[in-house]
């Protein structure tokens, strides 16, 4: 369940520029054509950024380390696993930084295209483009020359929000350290704010392999589940409306009868919102609907029909009173009035979000599917989102620590406290919740009502995310939506290539859509993805941003996603 907001423009980042060059690490060059940029070496600029428009302090370099002001920023080359990394740490004892910017210089060639990442999820909008120097490619992107792909990117978990830039002239490298809106004040201590590694492509090799081995560099430690994630979501045929333990108990036994009876891993009956008292998902989780008046029961009759029970939830949110003195400033979007959005960088707060956690993992739910927190931190879906991540001229309460570093810590607690349960992370930063979510929802909704929706978004980010699965986290491309509004024709082909892909599958079927002729399809599709299989892949996603030419089990797949239009 998510709330749309409307796009604000928001303007580009102003390229820096710099003469320096130095030995390029990733080349597929001749000896005579120019140097690829490489962020191994020693950027030739770097320039940090305070408080205020105007607020910025150039640089200058000596050796590995740039001063200005009290600012130092020191670049270390080193070696982890037997790869070359350089990692970027500063020291700012009474400047309150927003932001770094690193540059390299080097030249592309000329027929260069790029794939970059996103802020959280997707939004339909990931592709392979030519030069286009303002464009944001969040934490990691791929060039390709027509015949090698190169990647550059940090590593996860970084204590920054980091984002490049390329253009014919270099590359850029922005790391976000602010505070909220505002600067950071790191006092004493030293912030370690991101690792940047590259890898070599390697002539012949298909982007998507170097995509998925480049990954697998930037996430050394991914959380994965023992067995594929599938299972069923009621929030796209109910959207929270007249939902209860009845028709629960309803969904789940339907995912019972459709799925393998002969396979040891079960699938998952998932409640969305609807289940709480409150409005928008807001917690206190103890506070349940009255259609659901015994969450812990529930829970086990769903285990006896042979299901494993999972529950949605929006942790940052709450109507609790005693919450009042933990309220965010507003901000964008941000909720107002009895809805509180909490500040996790408070500790008592972020002791309650670990408690309404661990208390839904009481009551006996085997996956917790957490939502709306980058929303509800920065104000921002990521569509919104840009040079700035949110509003500016505010701060968390915890000023000494970076936005980054207080989302680690809230996902961190959540994990912890979230037990043995399948952690499901939505609307959550992937590069910062890589390694604490066994799935992550890598793109924006589908929709039960309008498939342009679930084509736009569910095929864009299954195709331009696949890297991600199972190097960072199993992903789940959202929902496949089963109901009397979408053709069957379309969503038999989306549920096809879901199920097919090795990704996470959850139907969202109304029991009224689901007549018997189509059962033996929804069977099938649950019966792949019980087991585990080779990633799917996007075959023309080079050409386009929806790709209809995919291999799946090592067969060559076309889909008709325009059908009837």
């Amino acid at each position: 369940m998510r709330t749309k907001m409307p796009t604000s423009g928001r303007r580009a980042f102003l390229l820096g520029a710099a003469a320096l060059s130095g030995a390029p690490l990733l080349s597929a060059q001749q000896p005579s054509a120019p140097p690829l940029p490489d962020p191994l070496r020693p950027p030739d600029q770097v320039t940090a950024f305070g408080e205020g428009r105007s607020a910025t302090i150039p640089l200058a370099r000596s050796g590995d380390q740039w001063h200005g002001q009290d600012v130092e920023v020191t670049t270390t080359l080193r070696t982890a696993q037997g790869r070359a990394e350089r990692s970027v740490s500063i020291t700012a004892p009474q400047t309150r930084l927003t932001r770094l910017r690193l540059r390299w210089h080097g030249s592309f060639p000329a027929a260069c295209r790029f794939l970059g990442d996103h802020w959280e999820r997707s939004y339909g909008d990931l592709e392979w483009r030519g030069f286009v120097g303002e464009r944001l490619m969040p934490w990691y992107f791929l060039a390709h020359d027509g015949q090698v792909p190169h990647g550059y990117g940090v590593k996860t978990g970084a204590a920054s929000v980091c984002c490049w830039q390329a253009d014919a002239g270099g590359i850029t490298l922005w790391l976000n350290v602010g505070n909220g809106g505002a600067g950071v004040e790191l006092g004493t201590r030293r912030l370690e704010a991101a690792t940047i590694v590259t890898r070599k492509g390697h002539a012949a090799e298909h982007p998507l392999a170097a995509a998925r081995a480049f990954c697998q560099t930037m996430c050394e430690a991914p959380r994965l589940a023992a067995r594929p994630i599938y299972g069923s979501n009621n929030w796209y045929y109910a959207y929270g409306r007249n939902v209860s333990s009845a028709s629960s108990l309803k969904d789940a036994a339907l995912m019972a009868e459709l799925s393998p009876a002969d396979s040891p891993n079960r699938p998952f009956a998932v409640l969305d919102m609807g289940w709480g008292a409150a409005r928008d998902g807001a917690g206190p989780v103890a506070q349940t609907a009255a259609s659901y008046p015994d969450m812990a029961a529930l829970a086990q009759q769903m285990k006896a029909l042979n299901v494993r029970p999972g529950i949605w939830t929006r942790p940052t949110l709450t109507v609790e009173k005693r919450a009042e003195s933990w309220r965010l400033p507003p901000a964008g979007g941000r909720s107002k009035g009895d809805l509180i959005t909490i500040d996790p960088s408070i500790p008592e707060a972020l002791a309650y979000i670990g408690e309404s956690i661990a208390t839904i993992r009481g009551w006996g739910y085997e996956l917790i599917k957490h939502d709306f927190s980058t929303f509800d931190l920065t104000g921002r879906w990521g569509f919104e989102m840009g040079p700035d991540l949110t509003d500016r001229a505010w701060h968390f309460h915890d000023r000494s620590r970076t936005t980054a570093e207080i989302i680690l810590d809230l996902y961190r607690t959540i994990r912890r406290n979230a037990g043995d349960a399948v952690v499901i992370g939505c609307n959550t930063i992937g590069h910062l919740s890589a390694g604490l979510v066994e799935a992550d929802r890598i793109g924006d909704d589908t929709s039960g009502r309008e498939w342009s929706r679930t084509r736009k978004m569910g095929v864009n980010t299954l195709a331009f995310r696949m890297a991600q699965h199972n190097t960072f986290f199993a992903a789940d491309p959202d929902c496949v939506p089963i109901t009397a509004d979408i053709p069957w024709d379309l969503t038999r082909q989306w549920l096809d290539l879901v199920a097919r892909s090795g990704t996470a599958l959850f139907l969202s079927a109304d029991p009224a859509a689901v007549a018997a002729d189509r059962k033996p399809a929804l069977k099938a599709a649950l019966a792949a993805a019980a087991r585990a299989q080779e990633p799917g892949v996007p075959l023309d996603w080079m050409n386009t941003t929806t790709p209809q030419q995919w291999r799946l089990d090592g067969k060559t797949v076309r889909y008709d996603w325009y059908q009837g239009d």
